[in-house]
This record gives structure tokens, C-alpha cells and sequence, in this order.
């Protein structure tokens, strides 16, 4: 059954994320000089904070009272306060879950934190604040942070495939059997996190708790809104109907983008690491992906993905070149022959071992086995 590590036990150990490791660090060490305390609330910890050494630590976006905050400073402490009115928090400690982003969503989807951000990130660009970009890029930092120590000593293999993949037909099921293959292989599943092939997937892994009668039923009831358009409100409430019928799913990791907004991000990928930069999203999404790569068909931006992960093989800038399994033959030969460039390009290098054409989804597992042996 697929693992996927604790998430605190393997971030730097100056890091605290939570009250709980607030507590811990100041019985045990006396000290919080040098530490960095990313997106606690400390309103309630003055009297510690008052009788710490807080010299040389860095407090990001922590709440705390302005007797507190100002004999921190006097300690040499930077304290980058929280910032009220944004509708997400640039310095969180934590990558999302479905039910964070998807908050409210009984009034609407656009009333949900995920479109909220969305809003803010269109009228931010439109302006072309520095002080908004500057907000985004701390962000996504974070968000990069928490992703690394969620994934420590995991095997991720990324299954990467089209939005436009409907609910209800074979070829979403297919996906949905992939994903949970690999989940109960052993295999954390990273998707990016959107509907679609990617959504099929991170069902898959979040149905390998369960047996068979479960993913049935849980895609016929998905068949009753098969795409984001024209509702996202009733596509996100089928898929939260599914996790509310059966609660104990697997986990998988969701990797989407702001920077797409149309495209909401799927309630089953139990982390989400959501970006406003699409190129920081499709990079970390790929080098993150140790155990390999299944392409599902897809369009421009699963071609893009296709040569975005054959590149650092080629070069093997990331080391040794991991498995590239590409699905449906048709598809990857005559519709959009990526195929034949992958194979010319991989002659005669390392890589060439590590890439496969198969014809059927079923195949995908076998042959990312193959070239990983």
C-alpha cells in the first residue's frame, strides 16, 4: 500500500510549523535563537516569547501581541508580520488539502479560497504590483518547502495526461485503475493536480484503500458531472460526495497552477501543492517524479511535459535518467508523433533504456517495472 512519509519529521530542524513544535523546542532547548517559525499563531505564547532568547530567528507571518513582537525585534528577530486581507497566506508552512481550497464551496465555487486566490492573482497581474509578485514568489517558496519535506524518501512516479479527459468514459477509468496500481505498489502518485486524466489518477490512488466495489460506484457517481464546464460547483461536489461516502482514502500529491484558473483543482489528491507560477509547478512537478513518468494522452501541454522530463534525462543533470512510459500508440505515433523524436533523441544515451511505448494503460505498470530493473 502506498506510503508517503510524516510530514514534520523531515523538515530542517530549525524550522517550527506548528504550536506543537513551538512548545517542544522552547521546554527542551530554552532557546529560539536562529530558528525560523513559519505561520504559527503565538497569541497565546507571550509569556515565552518575553523570557526566550530570540536573537538571529526569523518569525514568518505569525500572529502575535505588539509586547511580544517588539522585544523579539529588540532581540535582533526579523518578524515579517501577517498579512490581512490576502486570501491565502504566503508564508504557510503546509501544502493545501481539498478541503482547505475547496472551503465554502455550499455557496458556490466562487466563494471557495482556490477561486478567491484565483481573483486575486487577475487584478494583481493586471496592476503589475511588485509588492503582489514579490507576495507570489514567497509563496510559491513555501509552498516548494513543504512539498520537499512531504515527499522526503518517497517513491513519486507522476502520471501526466490531458484536463479535457471526461468522467464517465473508459479512458478516465483506465486512469483511475493506473493511479490506484501504482498507489498500492508502493508508488506515491503525483499528478498536476487538475480534472481530467490528472483527477482519474489521484482517484486511483485515493481508491487503493478500497476494494473493487468502491472505484465502481464511486465512478458511476462521478459519471453524473463529467467535466468542470459548465459547473465546477457540481463537479467538486460530486467528487466531496465520493470522500464523504468513503472517507478513508489513500494519498496521493495534486501539483496545480492559479495561473490556469479555469481549471480548478481536483478534491482527490489528499495534498495539494498549488502554484501561481506554472513554470515553477511543471518543473517541480517533473524533477519531483524519482520513480518515473506515465504519459497519458494529452495535448500541448502533456507534449511539453513529454520533452520538459526527456531534457534533464538526456543530459542527465538530475542523475540518472529515471522511466518515461508513454501510453497509446496512435496517439504518441500519428496523432502527435512524439514518439519517434523521444526515440531519436534517446539513441545511443543512457536514456534509452528508460523509454517505452505501449499501446493499452493496463501496460503502463509492467513497463515502468521493466525500466526501472
Amino acid at each position: 500500500m502506498q506510503t508517503m512519509p510524516a510530514h514534520a519529521a523531515h523538515h530542517n530542524d530549525r524550522e517550527i510549523e506548528t504550536l506543537e513544535e513551538f512548545d517542544a523546542t522552547v521546554a527542551a532547548r530554552g532557546t529560539l535563537a536562529g530558528f525560523r517559525v513559519q505561520a504559527v499563531d503565538l497569541t497565546d505564547r507571550t509569556r515565552e516569547l518575553l523570557a526566550t532568547d530570540t536573537a538571529g530567528a526569523v518569525f514568518l507571518g505569525c500572529p502575535m501581541r505588539e509586547d511580544a513582537a517588539a522585544k523579539i525585534r529588540a532581540d535582533g528577530a526579523l518578524v515579517f508580520p501577517p498579512l490581512p486581507g490576502l486570501p491565502f497566506d504566503p508564508y504557510r508552512g503546509r501544502v493545501y488539502s481539498p478541503d482547505e481550497l475547496f472551503a465554502s464551496l455550499a455557496d458556490g465555487y466562487e466563494n471557495t479560497p482556490d477561486a478567491r486566490a484565483y481573483d486575486w492573482f487577475q487584478q494583481t497581474k493586471a496592476d503589475g504590483d511588485i509588492y503582489a509578485s514579490m507576495l507570489r514568489a514567497v509563496h510559491d517558496d513555501s509552498v516548494s518547502d513543504a512539498l520537499d519535506e512531504l515527499l522526503s524518501g518517497a517513491r513519486v512516479v507522476g502520471v501526466m495526461g490531458g484536463h479535457a479527459m471526461r468522467r464517465g468514459t473508459e479512458a478516465y477509468e483506465g486512469a483511475a485503475r493506473l493511479g490506484r496500481e501504482l498507489a498500492r505498489a508502493g508508488f506515491t502518485v503525483a499528478t498536476g493536480g487538475g480534472p481530467g486524466a490528472m483527477e482519474a489518477a489521484n482517484l486511483g490512488a485515493y481508491a487503493a484503500a478500497y476494494g473493487e466495489e468502491m472505484l465502481t460506484d464511486a465512478l458511476q457517481l462521478l459519471a453524473k458531472a463529467p467535466g468542470f464546464t459548465p459547473s465546477i460547483t457540481e463537479w467538486a461536489t460530486a467528487a466531496f460526495e465520493v470522500r464523504s461516502r468513503w472517507p478513508k482514502g489513500g494519498r496521493s500529491v495534486g501539483i496545480p497552477t492559479w495561473f490556469y484558473g479555469h481549471e480548478p483543482p481536483n478534491p482527490f489528491a489528499s495534498h495539494i501543492a498549488k502554484y501561481f507560477a506554472n513554470a515553477t509547478r511543471e518543473d517541480g512537478l517533473l524533477a519531483r517524479s524519482n520513480a518515473g513518468v506515465v504519459f497519458l494522452p494529452g495535448a500541448a501541454g502533456t507534449v511539453q511535459e513529454i520533452f520538459d522530463n526527456a531534457t534533464p534525462n538526456y543530459y542527465e543533470s538530475r542523475g540518472e535518467p529515471t522511466p518515461m512510459v508513454l501510453v497509446d500508440r496512435a496517439h504518441w505515433t500519428e496523432k502527435l508523433p512524439t514518439w519517434p523524436l523521444l526515440k531519436s533523441l534517446a539513441r545511443d544515451r543512457s536514456m534509452e533504456s528508460r523509454i517505452a511505448l505501449v499501446d493499452r494503460i493496463e501496460e503502463a505498470p509492467a513497463a515502468l517495472k521493466r525500466l526501472s530493473d
